[in-house]
């Protein structure tokens, strides 16, 4: 068992895509403090067929190719055989949401598989008999879901103790509270005559923190209304 506080599986047929978004900024610096440990599956390592392949044609006569069962199975299965997992996340476009409140509650799990999808689909026997948990993070189709698990597992890893410099950032950013965040400035206070506003530069506490939870409130209303349901 690692001694990492929680480790992501990623399993993908174009492990390429995943290089730059989890090797760069506070997903980077999470694994570099031992946070965290991000590992890539390359999905036709796990191909008993020639050439290593990972597709097929849909039975019924569909259009597109689909993703086997059989290396997404097998991946799984060594996986598992070394480690217990929380979830065995699906990346799909009909998934539920993802939301602030999926990340916080993923970022207290220890171990976790992310599958991403590609081509036409999956062999909906995966979906029935492997996967635990299924999440999108939009109404709309990508060409994999690579860039959604990088989107995904850098929520998560966020939220880390010790992963941002200041803890409290986190907890005031947009969703936490179901409000937007509010406004937030800094030098110089006046530049082009665009000021800020000057509760800001008053020093009193108190009314700083009234300020940014009714502005917090109204940017919500106006723009995200559905939160305050």
């Amino acid at each position: 068992m690692s001694d990492t506080k929680l480790r992501i599986d990623i399993l993908t047929v174009m492990p390429e895509i995943l290089e730059s978004p989890l090797g760069y900024s506070i997903v980077k610096r999470a694994q570099d403090k031992g946070l965290a440990e991000i590992v890539v599956h390359n999905l036709h390592d796990y191909s008993l067929r020639p050439h290593r392949k990972t597709d097929d044609y849909p039975f019924g006569g569909e259009a597109g190719m689909v993703m086997q069962i059989e290396p997404v199975d097998r991946a799984i299965e060594a996986l598992k055989a070394q480690r217990q997992y929380d979830e065995v996340i699906f990346m799909t476009p009909d998934g539920e949401q993802f939301t602030q409140a999926t990340a916080n509650a993923l970022s207290l799990c220890h171990n976790l598989i992310i599958l991403c999808g590609h081509y036409k689909g999956i062999d909906y026997r995966i979906r029935e008999h492997l996967v635990t948990r299924e999440i999108t993070i939009g109404d709309y189709v990508l060409t994999g879901g690579e860039l959604p698990a990088a989107i995904v597992a850098d929520a998560i890893v966020r939220l880390l103790p010790g992963a941002i410099g200041d803890e409290q950032s986190a907890l005031s950013d947009s969703f936490q509270d179901n409000l937007l965040a509010p406004p937030v400035y800094t030098r110089p206070a006046d530049y082009k005559g665009w000021r800020v506003p000057d509760i800001l530069l008053s020093g009193h506490q108190a009314k700083i923190d009234e300020w940014r939870y009714d502005m917090a409130v109204e940017r919500t209303r106006r723009l995200r209304p559905d939160l305050l349901k």
